[in-house]
């Protein structure tokens, strides 16, 4: 019998905490909303189960102990190797030719990212946050998912679970955040307006983009490099017609590896004793309005644009809103809302992906700018 009694009191029952179970919780929605409600399941489902596993007592589970998961951490995302890596398959995956078929939609792109300065500077000035992990907490605005964890890996590493979670769930949320603001700051005669079929992008010209735009804006925010030098070159791949098994192994199976040890990784990182803290909430709370502020961003600068504009030339002011780097999902967000909106008539999905692309981009020179100041 007290054989018994000191394997239960060596056991990890014997050193579960309330905490430990509000975590359990927290990952059973994270899990739920990636197989009932399909939010992000790629990402979502090892996160989630990264949270069990930092809750697990005694375990030695977590990111920041001397486990396996914590060899992960150490290695793929404090060295910054992992979040570069799943750029390069985003780049893969990613066409610019809407983007260079519509070169004003860069502008868009950019607007967008407003959510990220507004929240920082929150963050910073109203909340108490310092100014290392305000600017992680701003980045959440690009809803861009490994752009966040790259920052705040290196200025707020102990913020790293919550602006993950944060910057995840609200990519998720895309279709229900971003209409209600769509709806509120577009008229009806706004949301019809069609526009007409882009130039057509020649090989030449979407071969030269990664190249061209890799050096300029790399020679310009040096900081920024790990993420779009590997962004450019997986474009690269995807363009040249001649590295196909390259292609298909970044687009493909190296950066499903990734993502999986990306995100089992980062939801181990959300022990207890760390993730349950008012700075959470705030950072739960600051992600909402930095993805909102970046929403209204696109939209209400594409309304600007348009004073400037003939109006057989004028944007429909929707496809502004992807201007976040949620790709594709910004961009069917705002095809869907303007179709029903217009009842078929307009379906702005390829004008939409201009913006959505260089959003892309944008999170990432965000986060340069950043690292430029800060790191």
């Amino acid at each position: 019998m007290d054989t018994i009694i000191e394997l239960l009191r060596q056991s990890g029952f014997a050193h579960l905490s309330w905490g430990n179970w509000v975590m359990y919780a927290v990952a059973g929605i994270l899990i739920y909303l990636a197989i009932a409600k399909q939010y992000e399941p790629l990402l979502l489902i090892p996160i989630g189960f990264g949270v069990i596993l930092a809750n697990l007592p005694l375990a030695d589970m977590g990111s920041y102990g001397d486990g396996i998961i914590a060899l992960i951490y150490r290695t793929g995302i404090k060295t910054e190797l992992l979040p570069p890596i799943i750029f390069l398959g985003v780049g893969v995956l990613t066409d610019f030719r809407p983007l260079l078929g519509r070169p004003i939609t860069f502008l868009l792109g950019a607007a967008a990212q407003l959510g990220i300065f507004v929240a920082a500077l929150g963050a910073a000035y109203l909340l108490g946050f310092n100014f290392k992990e305000a600017a992680s907490i701003g980045i959440i605005g690009g809803a861009d998912g490994p752009t966040s964890i790259f920052l705040s890996s290196q200025l707020a590493p102990h913020l790293l679970g919550p602006i993950a979670v944060a910057a995840y769930s609200y990519m998720s949320l895309v279709p229900i955040i971003q209409p209600p603001i769509m709806r509120m700051l577009t008229t009806k005669k706004e949301r019809g307006i069609d526009m007409p079929q882009a130039k057509p992008v020649s090989q030449t010209a979407a071969i030269l983009f990664p190249i061209v735009t890799g050096i300029l804006a790399i020679l310009a925010i040096p900081s920024s490099a790990p993420l779009l030098g590997m962004l450019m070159f997986g474009n690269l791949l995807r363009e040249c017609g001649v590295t196909d098994r390259l292609r298909k192994t970044a687009g493909g199976s190296l950066i499903d590896i990734v993502t999986l040890f990306l995100g089992i990784a980062v939801g181990a990182t959300m022990g207890a004793e760390s993730f349950l803290s008012l700075s959470t909430l705030k950072i739960l709370v600051l992600g909402a309005f930095a993805f909102a502020f970046s929403t209204m961003g696109g939209v209400i600068f594409a309304k600007i644009i348009n004073l400037f504009l003939s109006p057989d030339k004028k944007i429909n002011p929707c496809v502004g809103a992807a201007g976040v780097s949620a790709v594709p999902m910004a961009a069917r967000v705002v095809q869907k809302f303007v179709s029903e909106q217009t009842d078929g008539r307009v379906n702005p999905l390829m004008p939409a992906m201009g913006p959505n692309v260089a959003g892309v981009i944008g999170s990432a020179v965000a986060a340069g700018i950043f690292l430029s100041l800060l790191g």
